[in-house]
């Protein structure tokens, strides 16, 4: 264990030592650590103690060969015997003590680190995820997290425990014998000179392999999710991409042999350097003691000193190495806690009222943060971020969704519309004017209650790799089996579900990829249904779907929309029609509002984006349970024309699914 600690001293990478360090991280380490100060000075006595009886062994030795031994005392050979014997003992119960206290402060400081890292995380705005890399981020819930940990565990015990012992040792060698402590200490720099270049080498090696690693990995991250497999498949790039990560994984096995081979040296070179040592005290002494200078017990226990002596020696000399990797840690976790969140609750913030809500949009403006309002360069694998300001995407928008009412917004891409619908839920704050929900201001109510309030449906709607009841419990946890049910019948889903192999139990795979784009639509629909929220916000749900696909979310989504507040992205004709006002967004404004017919009349932007995205719709009709049912090349929006009277597009047995969407596979 000693050899391996003083391996990890000199492989470390000196690099970090160099660093400078942001002021006042010491200090926030230690507050940071005040919750756990008993454990540690109990920690650290009991490393003193264990120091102290590596000192007290070799000394007992002396005793019962000088003292006992040769004197022929039989009655001191057997109490120190049994004095040896009882400090291994002892030894034993306080490396077991050391060993609890040491995993329960370290557990204890990566359980804080983590979950404060993770709820700060979960805080922050949408640019932030979208900027930082998901395995940076991760890493410094692992990585850095363990390695902050360690600075109270693995560093500061075994930097006390050096210490300690080395002053113990050494004190104790000068009195038995300054001679040969002289000549031990003469043959350190044999073996640190020789270990610093070996371990400069080896940090090194041992950069490429965790780089080459990482890589490998990456590789396989994105080639076994299902898109990447997919990709894979239809451009035919199997064999390429086994001859990739032959090399890959080629190298990681060179590099690691290359390393295993540095490691054996420095083991070797230990073990050789401690021999040889041995042998010259051994040696040294040995004349000493025929000559009379020195008596054969000392001689065993300078012996058994020298053991102890160059583990310290050696691991100390790299310690600001072993410090400043640990203080570095800590410091690459602060940084994420203080990056502060852009939307944040204020103080005093009150809930949302009760009752039916009303969307208003007062004098809005917005610009998207700039990288370093929102990221961290190290978390996106750049050296510094771009301060410069975003320019303004919404210009003085103002409108009002009365509550109960629904709202249209079309315009030509990048217009701004998902950025206004992205504010009624506070995603990002707005820049200037407010945007007010019930009357209130968002930024002065609490996220809860807004977040309770309004629902969204996204036309990429994200479903976690689990089941499908965990996927609507998402939304309401104490949801009833038959709330459930309601709600995936109202969103067109429910005998689909029942269809498959474990029903509700069923799980949908990553990202939802067992199910075909409109199952996920209108599961997600069935979770926002469940959720009841008072205001809905639609961001193109239907904008990737199929015809009939389409048809039967358009359907779920009209039961969805009953008597809520709705500000919809429109994509479909029969949206546009039914909306009781429509906001053409025009770079950042609005440019024109009103109905379907006054603004085709009004012959402006409005009519030019009917001419050419809606015109070749066709009119909706109704069927005889009064919902609107989209003709979509000649199907009702039932279905009927590809799934027969049913309703719903499920599968007619279970892991059957129809050619045309894509049904859930089968469980197997």
């Amino acid at each position: 264990m000693s050899g391996a600690r003083t391996l990890r001293s000199f492989t470390r990478d000196e690099a970090v030592a160099r660093q400078r360090l942001a002021p006042g991280t010491a200090r926030r380490i230690l507050r940071f650590a005040r919750p756990y100060r008993r454990q540690v000075a109990a920690l650290l006595a009991l490393v003193v103690a264990d120091a102290l009886i590596v000192v007290a062994t070799p000394l007992l030795f002396k005793v019962i060969i000088d003292q006992g031994v040769a004197e022929g005392d039989r009655r001191l050979v057997v109490l120190v015997a049994l004095g040896i014997a009882l400090l291994a003992v002892v030894d034993a119960a306080l490396s077991l003590t050391q060993r609890w206290f040491t995993a329960r402060v370290g557990e204890s400081l990566i359980f804080d680190l983590r979950t404060q890292v993770f709820d700060h995380v979960q805080r922050m705005p949408v640019a932030f995820f979208t900027r930082t890399q998901t395995g940076s981020l991760v890493s410094r819930l692992n990585t850095d997290v363990i390695g902050a940990q360690q600075a109270f565990t693995t560093t500061l015990s075994s930097t006390v425990s050096n210490v300690v012992s080395l002053v113990l040792v050494v004190a104790t060698m000068l009195l038995l014998s300054w001679q040969i402590t002289l000549v031990a200490l003469l043959l350190l720099p044999v073996f640190v000179l020789p270990a610093k270049r070996v371990g400069r080498r080896l940090a090194a090696i041992s950069r490429e392999a965790m780089q080459l690693n990482a890589e490998m990995s990456q590789t396989m991250t994105e080639r076994f999710n299902v898109s990447g497999a997919l990709l894979v498949k239809l451009f035919g790039r199997m064999s390429e991409e086994a001859d990739r990560f032959s090399a890959k994984a080629a190298r990681v096995r060179d590099i690691g042999v290359t390393q295993a081979m540095y490691a054996r040296v420095f083991f070797t070179a230990l073990t050789l350097v401690a021999s040889l040592a041995t042998a010259v005290v051994y040696g040294v002494g040995g004349l000493l003691a025929i000559g009379g200078t020195l008596q054969v017990g000392t001689l065993v226990a300078l012996s058994a000193l020298l053991t102890r002596l160059y583990g310290p020696l050696t691991a100390l000399s790299n310690v600001h190495v072993d410090v400043m990797t640990a203080l570095v840690s800590f410091e690459r976790v602060f940084e994420v806690l203080d990056l502060p969140p852009m939307v944040a609750e204020r103080p005093g913030a009150r809930p949302l009222p009760t009752g039916p809500a009303t969307v208003e949009f007062d004098d809005v403006r917005f610009r998207y943060p700039a990288a370093d309002e929102v990221s961290l360069a190290s978390l996106e694998s750049v050296a510094v971020l771009d301060a410069t300001p975003s320019t303004e995407v919404l210009h003085g928008v103002s409108f009002a969704v009365g509550a109960g009412r629904t709202v249209a917004l079309v315009g030509p891409s990048g217009a701004g519309k998902t950025t206004i619908t992205g504010l009624v839920s506070r995603l990002y704050d707005v820049t200037g004017g407010a945007v007010r929900v019930a009357g209130e201001d968002v930024r002065d109510v609490t996220l809860a209650s807004l977040h309770d309030a309004v629902g969204v449906v996204t036309q990429d709607a994200h479903l976690f790799h689990d089941t499908v009841r965990a996927n609507l419990l998402y939304a309401r946890p104490g949801a009833t089996e038959e709330e459930l049910r309601a709600a995936c019948r109202a969103a067109q889903i429910l005998d689909l579900v029942e269809s498959l192999p474990e029903g509700f139990d069923t799980v949908v795979g990553d990202r939802g990829h067992r199910l075909s784009g409109g199952e996920k639509q209108r599961l997600a629909i069935a979770r926002l249904l469940l959720k009841a929220p008072r205001v809905v916000v639609l961001d193109e749900a239907t904008a990737h779907l199929d015809s009939e696909s389409e048809a039967l979310v358009q359907r779920a989504l009209r039961t969805a929309l009953v008597g809520r507040t709705a500000l919809v992205i429109a994509h479909r004709l029969s949206t546009v029609r039914e909306a009781d006002e429509i906001l053409v967004v025009e770079r950042g404004r609005i440019a024109e509002r009103g109905r379907h017919e006054q603004l085709l009349a009004r012959g402006g932007l409005y009519a030019e984006l009917y001419r050419t995205q809606f015109a070749g719709q066709q009119d909706t009709l109704h069927g005889p349970d009064g919902a609107g049912a989209e003709v979509v090349d000649g199907a009702g929006a039932d279905g009927a024309g590809r799934h027969g009277a049913g309703g719903a597009g499920a599968a007619q047995s279970p892991g059957v699914a129809p050619p045309s969407t894509g049904s859930m596979t089968p469980v197997r």
